[in-house]
């Protein structure tokens, strides 16, 4: 795995970076040689987590930097770092921990905070990034794991509609299927309905790019069967209910959910887990001609269910409903589902909260511990059967956008839920997979939420064999 997130082997000459937290400053001051202490002061330095001080020497060089942490320290103190520090090699001067600790989070925060996305700019930035010695005690495999697999799902999401259409994603997949030996088929327009995933075509259809079903598959057949579902809708024009020109401008990321679970499936292959893995994702466009399909049109799916559409721009759960249905045949142990499904999960939750659906109360707890603990947040949500009765429809079995505007993002939740009938551990995860501002660690663009969060789960659950 190639490392290019300037964690390096540790050497003598490199810069400390003092980790210290806001309570803690005054008593750490209190040990350092006065010219720290001194320039400490004088510039009010408060530690305040992620903010930093570099101290000069009397020559001018830099003794060390000064580093405001949480407690206990956070992905993100460090994630400012590698944008923030002139060229050259540091190291920070922590206690070794676990591989779950400070030292692998300060490490994971640094790489994340050295990507950047330049497939568009003529020129790059040329200016020298900082490097970081290794942490000690750092789980050195899973940040790596973590960060290329972050880098995957953010370029991914970034690139343009036009360079990344269905076929271009179908190309995706299998790239990183052949990295860990995985097998790949690829189900192509008018096949979709020979193959029975009539709501994959109807709602890609209408574009120049195909729409197709992507299936990859991977592990040991006696392992326990994880599969993982991903909403892979290229560009959502909103179809015949088209979307305005605001509402238009971000719909590349519409495919975040297909990243994220190419990123998750990299991250379970690349670590050998005991599962038998299968990622679905259809992978359409949302287009407008004269093939579109239409409002109040009936379509037929993969489930047998007949279903009434309510607005064409709600297409992801039509896609995602054929994807569900077929990977509910196989009663997988654990089946997950990711998609930039409704704007109503941000309105309730804003952009960096995930929505998560769980339908067995105990994968739910465990899963949020999880994200707790990898700085991957999620927010619980109900899949309150009160509601069902809101994707009624009277002239189909189901509606796909309900009967009101209220409660859209659970709604859209039990529509697929109608869809997984014979698997007990189904989560669904409605995400936003875009940072709206930049932070340290999260530049403005694409992101890979929930990721890591749902492989600690699957990890602590199916560790390798």
């Amino acid at each position: 795995m190639k490392n290019t997130w300037r964690l390096v082997e540790p050497t003598e000459s490199d810069v400390p970076i003092w980790p210290v937290t806001k309570d803690a400053l005054d008593g750490w001051l209190d040990g350092q040689p006065g010219l720290v202490t001194d320039w400490v002061r004088s510039h009010r330095f408060q530690a305040k987590s992620g903010s930093h001080l570099v101290v000069p020497g009397s020559d001018g060089s830099v003794t060390g930097v000064v580093l405001g942490v949480a407690e206990p320290m956070g992905m993100w103190d460090t994630a400012g770092l590698p944008n923030a520090l002139g060229a050259g090699a540091y190291a920070l001067e922590i206690q070794p921990d676990d591989t779950t600790g400070p030292a692998t989070k300060a490490a994971l925060g640094w790489a994340l905070g050295v990507y950047g996305f330049n497939r568009y700019k003529a020129e790059g930035d040329d200016a020298p990034l900082p490097s970081l010695a290794w942490p000690d005690g750092a789980d050195r495999a899973y940040v790596g794991r973590a960060a290329t697999a972050t880098d995957l799902v953010r370029d991914l999401v970034n690139t343009t509609a036009a360079d990344l259409g269905p076929e271009d994603l179908a190309q995706a997949a299998s790239d990183v299927a052949q990295n860990f030996g995985a097998s790949v088929s690829v189900i192509v327009g008018d096949d979709l309905l020979d193959a029975n995933y009539p709501m994959i075509h109807a709602v890609g259809r209408a574009a120049t790019g195909a729409p197709r079903l992507i299936d990859l598959h991977w592990g040991n057949a006696d392992h326990p069967a994880v599969t993982l579902v991903g909403k892979g809708v290229c560009f959502d024009s909103g179809g015949l209910d088209l979307k305005p020109a605001d509402g238009m401008i971000l719909m590349k990321k519409d495919m975040g959910g297909a990243a994220a679970t190419l990123g998750l499936a990299q991250m379970i292959m690349d670590a050998g887990l005991s599962v038998r893995l299968r990622v679905l994702i259809p992978a359409v466009e949302n287009a407008v001609s004269a093939s579109a399909y239409h409002p109040g049109d009936v379509l037929q799916s993969c489930k047998g269910l007949t279903v009434e559409v309510g607005n064409t721009d709600a297409e992801g759960r039509l896609v995602l409903a054929d994807a569900l249905a077929e990977a509910d045949t196989e009663t997988p142990d654990l089946l997950i589902d990711f998609a930039t499904l409704t704007g109503a999960a941000r309105v309730a939750l804003g952009g960096d909260l995930p929505a998560l659906y769980a339908r067995e109360p105990q994968d739910q707890e465990a899963l949020l511990k999880a994200a707790l603990g990898e700085d991957d947040p999620l927010w619980p949500m109900p899949l309150w059967a009160g509601y069902e009765d809101m994707i009624d429809s009277k002239i189909a079995d189901l509606h796909s956008t309900g009967t009101g505007r209220l409660a859209g993002s659970i709604t859209a939740a039990l529509f697929l839920g109608r869809f997984v009938t014979e698997t007990e551990r189904w989560m669904h995860v409605d995400l936003y997979a875009w940072n709206q501002r930049s932070r340290p660690g999260r530049p403005e663009g694409g992101e890979a939420q929930a990721m890591r969060a749902i492989y600690r789960l699957i990890e602590q659950q199916y560790p390798p064999g």
